[in-house]
């Protein structure tokens, strides 16, 4: 029996951390079998690939060269972890998938979406989360959570104007593929973020 694959994607303070755990707790509760992963990453080559995209440089990274590293990551990923846990039985859950590429790197970095439509094709074929749920909220809010917990890695470190785009593109991934997105407005108290993601759940798997 094959399991099923779920992403979490959102802006930077979205809450996707503490939102993941409650849903890994649900889902477990339920009897799954989950592992839990983050993109980029997940593998030993994809976590150092992370770290190159992600670390402060001297040098500026050109987008395109972003774009490709992204994808790097994502076909050892899939090839190494994701696809392997699937096919055992296991449940995957993915702080992130191929959504946040058309959002940061798409939206963000203002690169053609035909471009990143190849590399997909390319990377995944036709692979895609069975659910993905998109923790929402507007980006000043979004940074202002990001900001007090510490030290802002590269793209953490963008504008506003930037992060405006990257929603920009959630909402319309969201729009495109609405049969597997679950929408949840992340703005309000964590608990209440929560109260919204399990009532969500439990109508999508009923």
């Amino acid at each position: 029996m094959t399991g099923m694959f779920i992403s979490i994607e959102g802006l930077e303070g979205a809450g996707k951390t503490t939102q993941a755990e409650v849903l890994l707790t649900w889902l477990r509760a339920r009897g799954h079998d989950i592992i839990r992963t983050r993109e980029p990453g997940g593998t030993e080559i994809a976590e150092a690939i992370r770290a190159l995209i992600l670390s402060h440089h001297d040098e500026q990274m050109d987008p395109v060269t972003e774009l490709l590293l992204v994808f790097a990551a994502r076909q050892q990923h899939v090839t190494r972890l994701i696809q392997p846990a699937l096919a055992s039985g296991q449940w995957v859950i993915s702080d992130r998938f191929t959504d946040a590429t058309y959002a940061y790197q798409g939206g963000g970095r203002g690169l053609d979406r035909t471009l990143i439509a190849s590399l997909e094709t390319t990377v995944l074929a036709n692979f895609q989360p069975d659910l993905t749920i998109w923790f929402d909220c507007d980006a000043a809010t979004g940074l202002a959570r990001a900001q007090a917990r510490g030290a802002l890695d590269r793209i953490e470190g963008e504008d506003i104007a930037f992060f405006n785009r990257c929603r920009a593109q959630y909402q319309l991934r969201c729009e495109q593929h609405p049969q597997r997105f679950l929408k949840i407005d992340a703005a309000p108290p964590q608990a209440q973020v929560s109260a919204q993601l399990i009532a969500a759940l439990e109508v999508y798997f009923a």
